[in-house]
């Protein structure tokens, strides 16, 4: 049967009949040229509006809602948000073209630190302090430097070929934006859920400013690590006379002081020496099953701290840990000291007397059973500083321990702090300061030091300047999530905790399922939310205080709805810079409680409150939000369980009783091709732009659908090339379809109850593959999907069903059945590929859209996925015809022998012999033309075995070959050779060719 172009084995002794073959015609080129040509479709569909002309077609329709998680309006785009805008933008265009109205409005985070501190920056070049400047102005210059890069961003997103409400996103900083989010933060004023308590939050030294853990990266950093005693200064005798004293003998090395637990020192162990001047209790886990034991030091090696005779207590399981690090060559077991014990001793603090005239440290520190102690490193106790830790804090609250107050903002210790004052624990460049190597050095000169060293780890830094945190006690504003709220929103529980574990567990669904497990466990063990951040560029926490109250009085916050209202009002007038101009209070408080009883607060909002407030400004508010202000999804990277599904789970939770969210996808990080995370310094980094510029957003976009994202993602060159390559095969597959349909119309199209079996069998294998399309768009398995048509279009099609009918195609007569049923399978596969790859690949489709359909009003985009008949799905035929393909496989292998041998040269010189010893298969085979199928120009079926030397395949079983050569003469017109060729009234063709040429 013919091949592509019949034009070098013409006999030029008899017509040349190259112009009566029917080949393809399609100016749709073979190198898409993408970089080029993708600006042009995008000015287009600016040109039409697409966006917004879907939202009128889809009124009435069932709503889609896609709220997008704001990028960080700060610097150019990376690969991770192309990543998740791209996988954004697929969800939105697959919803639409499967019947929703499906809207997406981007958005941008515009508050917080990053963009302060690039003002800041600009600030200290030009040798000006920020905080002399007018706080109005500096807020001013913060909302122009998002403003210029948000519309950076957005030129950059919409060259992804992102669909959405670009001319009208929503930001963090828009007037009503801020007034809502104030407005969202006073409702949780009035339902009794804030609080100010003064607790350790983690703290930038650098940036100044209490962070959430949203804001925290962790990277490996060297700390000092010391072993400190802490001498047993006392014990309370009568708790010990049955649980210690009873069975308790001498030890020969004792002296006969062996039940005289005073004397002995308790053995801490630390990664943060600065925090030893904080130390109120030193916490034991005899409770949680550790075991501890006394131990007296022998002898000991050269450069031990340790002194011979000492007694320590240690944890028994870490005995031989704490003796290496001291340098002890041998000590002694004396005996186990049990919880009792343990609980009867006072300690010292190691810093007692260090300060003559000062009793800074003379106090006694207890021990207490702590739930947080583990026996995995260090010595089985915890050295416990309330104000710098949680689990300290915790313990504290429990037993009632003082906080201290010894860290200032900076970083550094109080002035008047003895010994120390002053000093830094972290430098405002985040280096390391003095203040951890002076501990260590008093702890020697007090002999409280047995032993030091150093430890590589994973340690909380700013993931804004990269330098290391501490955790220090300050006064900030809380939200308690286990407090019942008064609010009247108990459907799915009572406090914010409650509806947010409920929510998780009964109205959200996950994709992958492995995200809720961890926002559950989060949810489930996370503190109470720290709101308050001490910087300038954000909205404010609007709220007074009373003079003179405590902040534990009932009256310490002022509640009234009716400043509340002032104060919404005067925000979406004006935005949240009115909070800071002189006089405002007053303003907003006159004649109803007297301003001068009340003092403003100017601490500003977590960010993430921000972001995790905008369902109530977008998805509440716009007219093209959610009727009942909850997405269908949102969809961000893994991080974000911790950052923005985190947040919003919360304030949600807190204001409108629960998730503000149906569904939620998360996707993995971008990595390199050899799976390391990308970074500028190792250039190792993969920019969208550069992507862009050598292949074209589509090849960008392909990656994304071809890759699994929900676990991280790998990136390079020798990727994209792979990913080229599938682009080439699946447009060399368009672009054979739009040449065989040229000059297609309705006329010719040839109903379904006509069908030949084997177009019958394509319009099954649509029918399948529509159902696995609109399941996998569903299920936004978009890899998934992409596979199923991408195998459909390369080996159903161009490997198969496209190779058997180009005979057909170029050689029946336009009126021919055989031609009219390929065509019009054609132009039903055009609409359908087309359709459904257009999510997906959004510049290709479109170029393959206006191929066939050009006019000024024509996208793709403005179409939906065509129903498919369910009368074209026939389970029997589709498994006949898997059948029929495996006969093929047979014929065309051992033809491809014969080709190989060089005795034949075309697969329409063979004739060959086929055996299957199956009569049911026979019988299946006799109703189709295996010659069409297996492209000779015969071919026999005999029912039996194959006889000797005849090809076989070991995977198909029952078959077998003959080659045979076919006879007669070549057809000038189809090329086959048949023995009729040169027998009709047109020289040098077959019946069928003559017949056509009339």
């Amino acid at each position: 049967m013919c091949a592509d172009t019949p034009d070098t084995a013409v006999d030029t002794a008899l017509p040349d009949y190259r112009d009566t073959v029917f080949l393809p015609d399609t100016t749709f080129a073979m190198r898409a040229g993408l970089p080029a040509r993708e600006p042009e479709w995008l000015a287009r569909w600016e040109r039409l509006g697409v966006y917004d002309r879907l939202r009128e077609t889809g009124k009435g329709r069932a709503p889609f809602v896609l709220h997008d998680g704001p990028p960080y309006a700060n610097g150019h785009l990376h690969i991770g948000h192309a990543l998740n805008k791209v996988l954004k933008d697929m969800v939105v265009r697959s919803q639409q073209m499967m019947g929703f109205d499906a809207r997406y409005v981007p958005g941008w985070d515009c508050h917080g630190l990053p963009i302060e501190w690039k003002i800041e920056e600009q600030y200290r070049a030009k040798g000006l302090d920020k905080d002399a400047v007018d706080i109005v102005t500096f807020r001013q210059e913060c909302r122009r430097f998002a403003e210029g890069w948000i519309d950076i961003q957005r030129d950059e997103f919409k060259r992804l070929g992102i669909t959405g409400k670009w001319d009208r996103p929503y930001l963090t900083m828009d007037y009503h934006a801020e007034a809502v989010i104030a407005d969202e933060f006073m409702k949780f004023v009035m339902n009794g859920s804030l609080y100010q308590g003064s607790k350790p939050v983690m703290w930038s030294p650098v940036e100044k400013t209490a962070l959430a853990e949203a804001e925290v990266e962790y990277h490996d950093h060297t700390s000092h690590t010391i072993w400190v005693r802490f001498p047993v200064v006392g014990v309370e005798q009568d708790s010990l006379k049955d649980a210690v004293l009873k069975g308790w003998d001498d030890h020969p090395k004792t002296d006969g002081n062996s039940m005289d637990l005073k004397g002995a020192s308790v053995v801490i162990w630390t990664t943060t020496p600065w925090t030893i001047p904080q130390n109120r209790a030193v916490a034991h886990g005899h409770g949680q099953g550790i075991d501890y034991a006394m131990y007296l030091i022998e002898t000991l090696i050269e450069g031990s701290t340790a002194r011979i005779g000492e007694r320590v207590i240690v944890a028994k399981k870490l005995a031989e840990t704490v003796k290496t690090a001291g340098k002890i060559a041998s000590w002694v077991e004396v005996r186990d000291v049990s919880g009792d014990a343990l609980n009867s001793m006072t300690l010292a603090h190691p810093y007692r007397g260090i300060a003559e005239g000062n009793g800074e440290w003379d106090y006694d520190v207890p021990m207490l059973p702590g739930d947080h102690v583990t026996d995995e490193a260090g010595t089985g106790f915890v050295h416990t500083a309330p104000s710098h830790g949680d689990d300290d804090y915790q313990l504290g609250l429990k037993f009632g321990l003082a906080m201290t107050y010894n860290v200032e903002a900076d970083g550094s210790y109080r002035t008047d702090l003895p010994v120390f004052g002053g000093q830094a624990i972290l430098t405002a460049e985040g280096k390391e300061g003095p203040a951890n190597v002076s501990n260590i050095k008093a702890l020697h000169a007090q002999g409280a030091l047995l032993a030091k060293g150093k430890l590589k780890h994973s340690y909380p830094h700013s993931w804004r300047s990269k330098a290391p945190l501490i955790f220090r006690n300050t006064p900030q504003w809380f939200v308690a999530i286990d407090k019942p709220l008064d609010d009247g929103m108990t459907t799915y529980g009572g406090s914010i905790r409650a509806r947010a574990l409920t929510s998780i567990n009964q109205l959200v669904q996950w994709t992958p399922q492995t995200g809720r497990n961890r926002l559950h466990s989060m949810i489930e063990a996370r503190p109470d939310w720290v709101l308050s951040r001490q910087r300038a560029w954000g909205v404010p926490l609007t709220c007074f205080v009373k003079k003179g109250a405590k902040p534990t009085a009932p009256d310490f916050l002022l509640r009234n709805a009716d400043v509340n209202a002032r104060i919404k009002a005067a925000f979406e007038a004006d935005g949240a810079d009115v909070w800071y101009v002189q006089g405002f209070k007053e303003r907003v408080l006159e004649g109803i409680v007297d301003p001068l009883d009340y003092e403003q607060v100017f601490d500003v909002l977590d960010v993430w409150f921000d972001s995790g407030s905008t369902h109530a400004f977008v998805l509440r508010d716009r007219e093209d939000g959610a009727s009942d202000g909850i997405a269908d999804l949102y969809l961000e990277g893994t991080d974000q369980h911790r950052g923005w599904f985190h947040s919003s789970m919360l304030q949600a939770c807190g204001t409108k009783g629960r998730a503000p969210y149906r569904g939620v996808l998360t996707h993995g990080f971008t990595l390199d091709e050899k799976g390391m995370k990308m970074s500028k310094s190792l250039g190792n980094t993969v920019a969208p732009q550069q992507v862009i510029d050598e292949y074209g957003a589509d090849i960008l976009r392909l990656w994304v659908a071809q890759s699994d994202y929900t676990v991280d993602l790998r990136i390079g060159k020798e990727i994209l090339k792979g990913v080229a390559d599938s682009y080439r095969r699946l447009r060399n597959t368009m672009r054979y379809m739009l040449g065989a349909l040229h000059g297609f119309d309705q006329a010719e199209r040839l109903p379904m109850e006509q069908m030949p079996e084997l177009d019958a069998w394509v319009l099954h294998r649509m029918a399948e593959l529509d159902a696995e399309v609109r399941s996998g768009y569903a299920r936004y398995d978009f890899q998934g999907v992409f596979r199923e048509v991408f195998t459909f279009a390369t080996t159903d099609l161009s490997a198969f069903y496209f190779d058997v009918i180009k005979d057909t195609l170029y050689c029946d007569g336009p009126d021919a059945v055989t031609r009219r049923a390929a065509r019009t399978v054609l132009d039903l596969l055009y609409h359908r590929l087309t359709r459904w790859l257009a999510p997906i690949l959004v510049f290709t489709m479109e170029e393959v859209w206006l191929e066939r359909f050009p006019g000024e009003d024509s996208s793709v985009h403005l179409t939906d996925f065509p129903e498919t008949p369910a009368s074209w799905r026939n389970d029997a035929l589709g498994a006949k015809w898997a059948q029929v393909r495996q006969v093929r496989r047979v014929v065309t292998a051992a033809l491809e022998v014969q080709r190989t041998a060089k005795v034949i040269g075309s697969s329409l010189e063979a004739a060959p012999q086929v055996y299957v010893d199956s009569a049911a298969l026979q019988a299946a085979l006799n109703k189709v033309d295996m010659a069409q199928v297996a492209i000779t120009s015969a071919l026999a079926l005999s029912t039996g075995s194959a006889p000797a030397g005849a090809f076989t395949l070991p995977d198909v079983p029952g078959v077998g070959v003959a080659f045979a050569a076919a006879s007669g003469q070549k057809c000038q017109r189809c090329w086959q050779i048949l023995p009729d060729v040169g027998s009709h009234k047109h020289p040098g063709v077959c019946k069928r060719c003559d017949t056509v040429l009339g």
